[in-house]
């Protein structure tokens, strides 16, 4: 096979996501153009447009990338045997996901009036929801009593809010990680 110099498309996209996310908390994501994003980038407005439209869009790919990461493990827990080895596996996945997705949250979360105008908090809300539904269900069978399903549901937000909240006082975010991975799995069990 033959190398041709040219990064991949979902190389680009991800550059892209990158410097919009240094540029939005940079200078905030109202002060921030299209426009200071190509310049960073070293390509064209017109290059830029290929990919992301607007900077809505490009807010909107991180929400969909996250999406697609829990859709990924959701089919993969799918065709797992139910038991503690695939629960702890689908914990670790879970957590890495939402740590690898850190710088993302925390824009949304500094940037709420901006956000919602590109998407209602209950859509946000619902599109997540499902997942977090089908999660609980995959921790812990459909039929679980209602005590192990929140203890579930309860782990699995639990992640979320450790990094929003503890986030800037780490030092050493793999040891935060390993923290709330330790943390979901003692809810779980």
């Amino acid at each position: 096979m033959q190398h041709t110099g040219v990064a991949p498309r979902t190389d680009t996209r991800s550059r892209v996501q990158k410097v919009a996310l240094e540029l939005f908390a940079e200078q905030g994501y109202e002060k921030t153009s299209l426009r200071e994003i190509a310049e960073r980038l070293g390509v064209t407005k017109a290059a830029l447009y290929y990919h992301f439209r607007s900077k809505e869009d490009i807010v909107h790919s991180f929400t969909d990338d996250h999406y697609a990461r829990l859709d990924g493990l959701i089919d993969w827990a799918k065709t797992q045997p139910p038991g503690e080895q695939t629960r702890h596996e689908m914990l670790t996945r879970y957590v890495g996901i939402v740590f690898g997705g850190v710088e993302v949250f925390r824009f949304i979360e500094q940037n709420r009036a901006a956000m919602q105008t590109l998407e209602s908090k209950g859509d946000r809300m619902a599109r997540f929801r499902s997942r977090l539904d089908t999660m609980v269900d995959l921790l812990t069978g459909p039929d679980a009593p209602l005590r192990t399903r929140v203890r579930a549901a309860a782990a699995l937000i639990s992640v979320s809010a450790t990094c929003m909240v503890v986030w800037d006082s780490v030092h050493d975010p793999a040891e935060l990680q390993a923290i709330a991975l330790e943390l979901a799995t003692d809810i779980t069990d």
